[in-house]
């Protein structure tokens, strides 16, 4: 792993998206090297001649001035790197981070797949609205490793209880949906009593790790190459479609509320779990433009 130490003018970025006004990333690049990080584009905007996941950029920007200038804003913290990736336990820019925006009235939101987090649990508990969510794709350990180097899928929801224990609202982001691998169900039933929130995610192969997934899934599992054909060269939707059905049954069967994607902006904690389907990028995108 090659690791720098980098200066940055600031870490607060203005976002354009739906879910927040800024995105926050005390990293460039990311250890965990998920291949099928969406995030491995930032490499056309550095010189690191390294692999996605090879390198870790840490940033150190100056103290943020007048923080209580973002009060009512909402941050994102890892929309392109994990927050609380290995590197965090020495260099603790995010727990910096924090510690500079505490009192002033933003609301943080955090996308991990790490109990470090874990770390940093009452200081987050002083935000207002603070929401914590793990990517869970699989309770199969050994798909788990192939995919990325997070902690394993055990560790996660055993810190996302702790979090739901004291009152922090959690979400279970089932991201990416592999097309015959995840099974959504099995995984809310494995989270439902310590998260808040659901979010459903749809695996995307626009980017340039479409080819190694692709040749991933013909070597691991030849029997799904027509499926994916038939999903990410002929387009179609009928997969998501069936499991957008499957779906909307289970969850009326288990009483928990069930949004589509274009409804995301009604979703709503509480318990049971709101379930939200996110399958359809495009979509999403031209939504989140328009309420803009």
């Amino acid at each position: 792993m090659i690791i720098k130490q980098i200066d940055v003018k600031s870490v607060m970025t203005k976002s354009n998206l739906p879910v927040s006004d800024f995105s926050v990333n005390p990293y460039v690049g990311c250890s965990h090297a998920c291949k099928y990080c969406y995030a491995s584009f930032m490499k056309r905007f550095t010189d690191h001649p390294e692999p996605w996941g090879e390198f870790v950029d840490v940033k150190y920007w100056p103290e943020i001035e007048k923080p209580e200038k973002y009060a009512g804003k909402e941050a994102f913290l890892g929309s392109v790197t994990d927050c609380y990736q290995p590197c965090e336990a020495k260099y603790k820019r995010t727990r910096a981070l924090l510690e500079q925006l505490q009192g002033s009235g933003i609301r943080i939101s955090i996308a991990t797949k790490s109990d470090l987090v874990l770390r940093d649990i009452d200081l987050i508990k002083t935000f207002p609205n603070a929401r914590v969510s793990w990517s869970v794709n699989t309770l199969d350990e050994a798909f788990r490793i192939e995919m990325d180097r997070g902690v394993s899928i055990k560790r996660r929801l055993a810190a996302m209880k702790q979090f739901y224990d004291v009152g922090i609202q959690t979400t279970c982001f089932i991201s990416p949906i592999f097309p015959g691998i995840t099974d959504p169900i099995e995984i809310i039933e494995a989270a439902k009593k310590q998260c808040n929130l659901v979010w459903l995610e749809n695996l995307n192969l626009r980017g340039d790790y479409g080819a190694r997934i692709t040749e991933w899934i013909h070597e691991k599992h030849p029997e799904l190459d027509g499926l994916y054909h038939e999903i990410y060269s002929k387009k179609s939707r009928a997969y998501w479609t069936a499991l957008d059905q499957r779906m909307r049954e289970y969850t009326e069967t288990e009483n928990m509320p069930y949004l589509r994607d274009d409804d995301r902006h009604r979703s709503s904690f509480g318990a049971p779990p709101v379930v939200v389907n996110y399958f359809y990028h495009e979509e999403v995108k031209k939504s989140a433009k328009k309420d803009k």
